[in-house]
């Protein structure tokens, strides 16, 4: 598991956005996988990593959201303590509505691939089988799924 790690800070750096967080969040998965008590093999040890990183990415960012949470005294004032809630909602939708633009630009293949890994949380192999694809095709349409939002999202955003 070791040989992953520069390529998991690296990955995570792009979703953090900080060198620093990402290896506090690698450093973190890491400790994660050898405190498990669970002894048996690890089938896919890479995408085990990642996927402890990921959930620890959104525990962090699901704190950080909690930080940010306004104390219960401004719901008590006449200030309107619900407009930044709707400010962020809007940004959220808005943010959404360019990520259908951008997954509409895919092709039906990528897309549906996408999807699947995403929202239904199938497996590659699932999700090839159910298509009737070989399963690198299936991790291809998903990476390039994910740099085309990427790309979009930030030619969009600035």
């Amino acid at each position: 598991m070791e040989r992953y790690y520069r390529e998991l800070v690296s990955f995570l750096s792009a979703r953090l956005g900080n060198r620093q967080a990402a290896e506090d969040v690698a450093h973190d998965a890491y400790l994660r996988v050898l405190e498990r008590t669970d002894n048996g093999q690890i089938e896919h040890p890479r995408a085990f990593l990642y996927r402890i990183a990921l959930n620890l990415v959104i525990d962090r960012h699901r704190r950080h959201l909690v930080r940010q949470a306004e104390p219960l005294e401004i719901l008590d004032s006449d200030e309107g303590g619900h407009v930044p809630a709707l400010s962020q909602e809007l940004q959220l939708n808005q943010r959404l509505a360019l990520m259908q633009r951008a997954l509409d630009e895919l092709t039906g293949p990528c897309r549906e691939c996408f999807l699947l890994r995403k929202i239904e949380g199938l497996s590659h192999l699932q999700i090839a089988e159910r298509l009737g694809i070989s399963r690198s095709l299936v991790e291809k349409h998903i990476v390039n799924a994910m740099k085309h939002c990427r790309v979009r999202m930030r030619q969009w955003e600035s």
